[in-house]
């Protein structure tokens, strides 16, 4: 991915996005990472936290230290571990001394097509925080949200002070979020995002990709209904005979980068297992069709 001048300048610098917010862009752009991973330092006074340290890359590491300079890191927060969001919280944890806190770990076997985003074998969480629990800095409040449906153990942070939430992959502007079985399960993804669409505290959302949401509640409302749509899709696509969902994604993701099938074939095969649990299809092996009524 060749990125413009001034992208490439951000993943040498801090930069400013928000009252108690800097991000630092990991040099890890790809079709899944948009960019690159954005890890965000919270707090402008002598304690700070940060949030998704991302990839275990000696440069991202040096401009993390360069940004937070001489404050104390209290807490290294992972909205979840995939491999480009938690890796650095190790070494991170062993040059500042802060702990890692967050989500809860999760190590499985992932036969999706994201070798890049495989669970992080390495993270070792000090603290796990539970749904509402908080953080506190001298000019800040950061409170979890489990948002499973991703993965899991997914979390966003909500900062109290300025009505910001750090959506992690769980909303992004650029990209719907990929939700790919066993973990990823679409019936807790649509649940998550009902639960977000009813914070309405939160003005803005800074995800770990991509630029900052600036009509929070807008999107997620869309995105529920793009969800919605998709389901439509996949009945439409059964009843007309298609069961298969290598069959079903080209009809369904006109346009869509080739590369990024295999991941929108997951998000199907998500969205299936949701129908599967309502009692509305069944499955044969690879085949799926719909409950006759």
């Amino acid at each position: 991915m060749t990125e413009p001048a001034e992208t490439n300048a951000l993943y040498e610098n801090a930069e400013r996005v928000a009252p108690l917010v800097r991000r630092v862009l990991a040099r890890n752009p790809s079709p899944f990472t948009y960019t690159g991973t954005q890890t965000y330092i919270v707090g402008d006074l002598d304690t700070v936290a940060i949030i998704d340290p991302g990839p275990d890359h000696g440069d991202h590491l040096d401009a993390l230290l360069a940004a937070i300079g001489s404050a104390r890191v209290s807490a290294i927060c992972c909205t979840h571990t995939h491999r480009d969001h938690s890796p650095a919280a190790a070494p991170l944890k062993a040059l500042t001394g802060a702990p890692i806190v967050g989500c809860a770990p999760l190590t499985l076997e992932d036969d999706g097509p994201r070798a890049d985003a495989a669970f992080d074998t390495t993270y070792a969480p000090d603290r796990v925080l539970a749904d509402g629990e908080q953080l506190h800095g001298p000019d800040w409040t950061l409170t979890a949200i489990a948002t499973p449906g991703h993965t899991s153990n997914h979390l966003c942070f909500a900062l109290a002070e300025t009505g910001a939430l750090f959506s992690g992959d769980h909303v992004m502007g650029w990209s719907t979020s990929v939700v790919s079985p066993p973990d990823g399960d679409m019936t807790a993804y649509m649940e998550s995002l009902a639960k977000l669409y009813a914070r309405e505290q939160d003005r803005v959302y800074f995800p770990a990709h991509g630029a900052a949401v600036t009509n929070p509640r807008q999107l997620v409302r869309g995105m529920i209904g793009h969800r919605r749509s998709r389901e439509r899709q996949i009945v439409r696509q059964l009843e007309g005979g298609t069961g298969q969902i290598a069959a079903m994604v080209p009809q369904m993701y006109k346009g869509l980068d080739e590369r990024l099938w295999g991941a929108a074939g997951r998000s199907v095969l998500a969205h299936l297992i949701d129908l599967e649990r309502k009692g509305e299809v069944v499955r044969d092996g690879e085949e799926w069709r719909l409950v006759a009524t």
